[in-house]
Order: C-alpha cells, then structure tokens, then sequence
C-alpha cells in the first residue's frame, strides 16, 4: 500500500508543481525554476496563515489516502476472500459425484446439505437445473425427476470426485487411459446423431448414466467440467435440440449468465451483475440471425454490437460481445465459449461489470446465444 500512497502523491505533487512553475521552466529552465521556488519557501516560511493552510492541505490529503488505502484493502480481502470449500469424499454408489451428491440421491438430503437453490430454470431435458453455490462459490447445478431424485448433475469447478481418481486436474489422455474409448454417436429415435470430435470434450455411457468431461484446451486439456445425465433423463429427449419455448429460452440466458460467473470466479475475477437494459439488445441480435440464417457480430444493416446498443440507448464506457450457435444447451454453450481465446477473454475480462444473454431459436430448433457485456 506505500507503493500505492507514493505514486498518488508524486501524481499530486508534480501536477501542482508545473501548475505554478511551468511557464517558468519554459522561460528561464531549471535555475529560473529553483530560484523561484526558493523566494516562494522564504515567503512561505514568513507568512503563518500560508503555512497553517499547507499544515492543512497536508493533513487532508493523509485522510484521502487512508481512505484510498483501506478501500483497496476491503476490495483485496473480498477478491480473496470465499466460502471454504467443501471436504470431498468418494463416491458410495456412482463411478463420479459432485459436491459429494451422486445420481439416485434425494433433493431433501441435497438441500439439508447445501441450503436452497439460488436458480431454478429449465433445460432441454424438460426438466429444471437448480443451481446452488455461494456467489457462484462451490457452484453446480442438479436435475430431479418427478420423485424429486437427482438425475441430473453438473459443475465447472472443483468439486467432482471418481472411484478412477479423475478431478480438476486431470488431463484428457488420463481420463480416456481410465474410462476407455468414447462414444462417437449418440441415438434419438431413428436418428445417430455424431458427437463432436475436436477433444474439448468426452461422452461416456457408464452403466446407465451419460458422463460427458469437458477439458479446457487453454489449460493443458485438463478436465474444466463435468455433466452427469442418468440415461433415463437422456432418454426423454427426442432429439438433438429441444423444443423451443418461452421457458426454454429464458433458462438458457440465465444458466449461461450463471456459468460466466462461476468461470470468472474460478479465475479470481468479481462476478457479473445481471444488466437486464441490454437483455433485449442481446435477444433481438439472437433472433435477427436466427430468421435470417446468418452468424456474426455485424448484422445484415452492417451495424456492429457497438451501433446495436447505442440504438437501443445504452450507455457504457467498455462493451463486448459472444456468440454461439448449433450447441444443444447452455452448458455446451459455454465449454465452446471457453475455449475460443476471443470469447475466453471476454468471459474473463476483469474490467466487465454485468451481463445479459439473450436466446432465440430457428425454425429447426438450433439456439443462437448472444452475450452482450458492459461497464459503465
């Protein structure tokens, strides 16, 4: 903090000094200068009302920088500062579990454990992911059936367990050495639908759940998430995308709001706040390129994010823009997002405060994703 307190009052100080001593500079150089000064000192010395007004200019600006001082250390305490983690253990009864919750168990013993969901929104499942964390601390997200059992889990932080010994710190050929070869396809009805091959990700049918390990190739490919779907859930969704609706839509946008800010607090960054001013900018970009078969920044208009939210009267002195499209889900979504370095940095700029996702979806069904970021 003495580095910080200096640099402010050498800032002060050289501003004042060529405030008053820099014509002088310009018209006689330094001996002018320090001439001048000097006759300023003596008349200073010999003036007490001047020196009593500097003993008090002196004694504000101490209070100005342990105020200075002490807001950067409250912000540096929060920055570090967090829930602690939970005690992991293994799992009893699945290969993997999350938060030590596991497939099969019930949403009563989850939430005697975590406390109540912060979210709750629909998924393509039909069903609804519940988040749970500590201002996106210890974050995952569960799915329950209608007996209010858990069948669906997910986090993108550390808090998965495996009987293989696979974590965080895991890399791609480590989880394929324990689990073996991963699925290439999966079926809906009549159809095989291929599963992405570029080793951002791995689906896996252990038993009769699918665990799908995502791997942040920014990161020596090590595991960065982890969905697990029991295949019964799996099994209620037709096809590759789900059907459209309103509540689809809005827990698309708000899960992948979510998952921003636990990736940014994985990266000890501030979370997001929702903006919800440029929530209909981020929609109507989504739903432009979605009737008008297209995918980029700049619209058909030619107008950029920039022109789009100036449009729509939105102030903000820094801004950015992620898209993404043709992935089924939020989560998908996202682990894409994660690894293109363009939206990583957006993801993970410090200098962003808040956030709005904005969804639409095609005739066929494929979910556009606009995420409009801002400071202001």
């Amino acid at each position: 903090m003495s580095k910080i307190r200096n640099m402010i009052l050498l800032i002060i100080v050289g501003a004042v000094f060529w405030h008053f001593y820099g014509d002088t500079f310009d018209r006689a150089g330094v001996l002018g200068v320090f001439d001048e000064v000097s006759s300023d000192l003596n008349g200073i010395k010999e003036n007490p009302k001047i020196a009593r007004a500097v003993d008090s200019i002196t004694t504000e600006l101490d209070l100005l920088f342990d105020t200075l001082t002490e807001n950067i250390e409250d912000q540096e305490q929060t920055n570090q500062s967090g829930p602690e983690k939970p005690e992991l253990e293994h799992p009893s009864e699945q290969l993997f579990s999350i938060h030590n919750i596991e497939l099969g168990d019930m949403r009563s013993d989850v939430e005697e454990q975590v406390g109540l969901p912060k979210r709750s929104t629909m998924n393509e499942y039909g069903t609804n992911w519940y988040a749970y964390h500590e201002n996106y601390h210890n974050f995952f997200m569960v799915a329950y059936n209608t007996d209010d059992e858990v069948v669906g889990l997910y986090t993108n932080q550390a808090l998965v367990t495996s009987l293989e010994g696979i974590n965080f710190d895991s890399t791609r050929e480590s989880v394929l050495s324990k689990l073996g070869e991963p699925l290439k396809a999966i079926r809906k009805g009549f159809v095989n639908y291929q599963i992405a091959n570029d080793q951002v990700l791995d689906m896996f049918l252990i038993h009769d759940y699918y665990v799908t390990i995502f791997y942040d190739k920014h990161e020596n490919s090590t595991v960065t998430a982890v969905q697990i779907i029991s295949e019964e859930l799996e099994n209620q969704k037709d096809g590759y995308y789900a059907e459209p609706n309103t509540a689809l839509k809005e827990g698309f946008e708000y899960q992948l709001f979510d998952l921003t800010n636990a990736a940014r607090v994985n990266h000890d960054l501030p979370v997001l706040s929702w903006d919800e001013s440029v929530r209909m900018t981020a929609r109507d970009h989504s739903k432009d390129m979605a009737i008008n078969n297209y995918f980029s920044h700049t619209n058909l208009e030619g107008q950029s994010p920039f022109d789009r939210m100036t449009e729509d009267n939105i102030s903000y002195r820094m801004a950015g823009e992620n898209l993404a499209a043709g992935l089924s889900s939020s989560i998908f979504a996202h682990e894409g997002l994660m690894n293109s370095i363009g939206h990583r940095e957006s993801i993970l700029q410090p200098g962003f405060e808040s956030l709005a996702v904005g969804v639409a979806f095609d005739a066929e069904s494929k979910p556009f994703y606009t995420e409009n970021f801002l400071a202001k």
